[in-house]
């Protein structure tokens, strides 16, 4: 019986497929795609090319891509980080140019249109927002860095590219306490529970895939619940909680719609009226 690639990881169509599928699947024609950078704050990633379709995860501003194909307003594409294939319009995207030389390092903060905290915000940034940074400024104390689309950020809340934001994910978990559930949300504007793993974890500089299923069967090593302790993971059919301590989890969760901290005991005898107990547990 053949399977077909995982479409989430696999970019394939009847018309068209990845360059990386050729031998492993047969297509009329195959693509290396060309690099792109994300230009809008937040960019939705879509299963189909239609606004009212699902989201399946979203790309931050700043975020490096392939674009396999353009069509209608629409660009398929499949995310560097974490190799995510989907739809996103055409027109939240950029020319790639040189690699991020800074990262947003809080929840969220804005882009202005100059270097002083009265000047109208351009737009908002995510955590994990990759930057450009071309020259900076001084207004009144504050330090602003200069964005190369020429808008100016607060430099307290960036960090360079290269160096991670601290060694310890749930430190950055705990950061986006009260943040707002969003299914497929993986910003500090709207997160989903894998959305929150994955990107505490990216910017404290490791690698998660992004959802559950894939969490669940290849992120770190499975160990027993008697054994969990701050930083692990606790899965069930569909979701995913980080253990904060021995006896707590934070997780973004439909329960209180947004990022929670709840008692492990608590959280499994809840979830599982709906979803059974754990599936497992790892230590990433």
């Amino acid at each position: 019986m053949n399977t077909l690639p995982d479409r989430r990881l696999n970019a394939y169509r009847p018309d068209l497929a990845e360059e990386a599928l050729r031998g492993r699947l047969e297509a009329p024609r195959y693509t290396a795609g060309t690099p792109a950078t994300v230009s809008a704050a937040v960019a939705a990633l879509r299963p189909r090319p239609d606004a009212g379709a699902g989201i399946d995860t979203e790309l931050l501003y700043g975020e490096r891509l392939r674009v396999l194909d353009r069509a209608d307003g629409w660009a398929w594409v499949k995310a560097d980080f974490d190799g995510y294939v989907g739809y996103l319009p055409d027109d939240a995207l950029r020319e790639a140019g040189p690699d991020a030389t800074h990262v947003v390092a809080v929840p969220r903060t804005f882009a202005y249109g100059g270097a002083d905290l009265k000047t109208p915000a351009a737009f908002a940034l995510s955590l994990g927002s990759r930057l450009n940074i071309v020259g900076e400024a001084e207004t009144r104390g504050t330090r602003y860095l200069k964005l190369d689309g020429g808008e100016f950020v607060v430099a307290a809340h960036c960090a360079p590219a290269d160096r991670a934001i601290g060694d310890d994910y749930v430190s950055i978990a705990v950061r986006l306490l009260e943040t707002p559930y969003l299914w497929g949300g993986r910003s500090g504007f709207g997160i989903d529970c894998s959305g929150l793993v994955q990107l505490a974890m990216m910017v404290t500089g490791r690698r998660a895939p992004r959802d559950t299923d894939m969490q669940a069967s290849g992120l770190g090593t499975p160990i027993d619940r008697g054994d969990l302790r701050r930083g692990d993971l606790v899965f069930w059919k569909g979701h995913v909680a980080i253990m904060e301590d021995e006896e707590t989890v934070l997780h973004a969760n439909g329960n209180t719609m947004n990022v929670a901290r709840e008692g492990v005991a608590a959280a499994i005898e809840r979830i599982g009226w709906l979803y059974q107990q754990p599936t497992c547990y790892r230590r990433p």
